[in-house]
């Protein structure tokens, strides 16, 4: 019996040895920004600029800012989720903050966005979890007579980019062609988009942020495409106008592809509890 406990005792010192070597070598998997500071934003009765900059892969890496942001847009950075993907509650819309952040250096995307749910965790008391919506989606396909737009080119020139942009006969912005990113511009509801080198998953998700509702790439199209596409945008329960197409008739019209409805089962990020006021800096 003596020794049995021996061995036992001597079993147990060992994992203790072992797990306490490893705890020390495993990487803190909580990072943390150096210094942050989370302050209620002044708002006055005038308009106000809103939106978030800097962080890894930006012109900016080491810090990151955030002006007079919401907590929806914060939690929607911080866990990479699309708008249908989070039900918040009213007064999270109107309560705004400014964030700044210092990054340390040579942190990477995924840790920066650990960084900031730790922060909303500290400051804000979150607590969540996830569950399964069944909710309206969209399959993008192509329409009857297939698709409409043409590969892209082996080369195309970049025009300059302009804050100044001229309008066509039918109202929408004149957009200039550019390799290095997406241009959309919108006037009077009048939009346009131009895409460069874009794959039909790339599209859908580009068609996710604009419905709000998840979509998905079933053109079976594997190429990179250039195309410019126009749509007069429609309020919520108002009729199509006549006068020119909305997003689901312009698809069709003009790219050869449509979107097709069907309920689909989707993750959606469940807010427990969150404090109003973050704790002090």
């Amino acid at each position: 019996m003596w020794r049995h406990n021996w061995i036992m005792r001597a079993i147990a010192g060992t994992l203790l040895t072992i797990l306490s070597s490893a705890a020390a070598q495993t990487p803190d998997p909580s990072p943390q920004f150096e210094v942050a500071s989370v302050k209620l934003s002044q708002l006055g009765s005038g308009p106000f600029r809103m939106g978030s900059r800097g962080g890894p892969g930006t012109k900016d890496p080491g810090l990151f800012t955030c002006e007079n942001c919401g907590i929806p847009m914060l939690i929607r950075q911080a866990f990479e989720l699309q708008d249908y993907q989070l039900s918040d509650q009213v007064w999270m819309r109107s309560a705004r903050f400014n964030v700044s952040a210092k990054i340390p250096e040579s942190a990477t995307r995924e840790q920066f966005h650990l960084m900031l749910r730790n922060l909303l965790t500290e400051r804000f008391n979150l607590k969540f979890h996830y569950e399964k919506k069944e909710m309206e989606a969209y399959q993008l396909a192509a329409a009857k007579n297939g698709p409409k737009m043409k590969e892209s080119a082996t080369a195309l020139d970049s025009a300059p980019l302009s804050s100044e942009f001229k309008m066509d006969a039918d109202g929408f912005p004149i957009l200039p062609i550019s390799r290095e990113l997406a241009l959309m511009r919108t006037a009077d509801g009048h939009t346009t988009m131009r895409q460069a080198e874009t794959t039909m998953e790339e599209f859908a998700i580009i068609l996710t942020q604009q419905l709000g509702r998840p979509v998905t790439d079933a053109t079976g199209l594997k190429g990179k495409y250039d195309f410019t596409l126009k749509w007069i945008e429609q309020k919520a329960g108002a009729p199509a106008d006549d006068t020119g197409p909305d997003l689901f008739r312009a698809l069709q019209a003009q790219l050869g592809l449509k979107l097709e409805s069907k309920k689909s089962p989707v993750e959606v990020f469940v807010i427990d509890h969150i404090e109003k006021t973050p704790t002090e800096n």
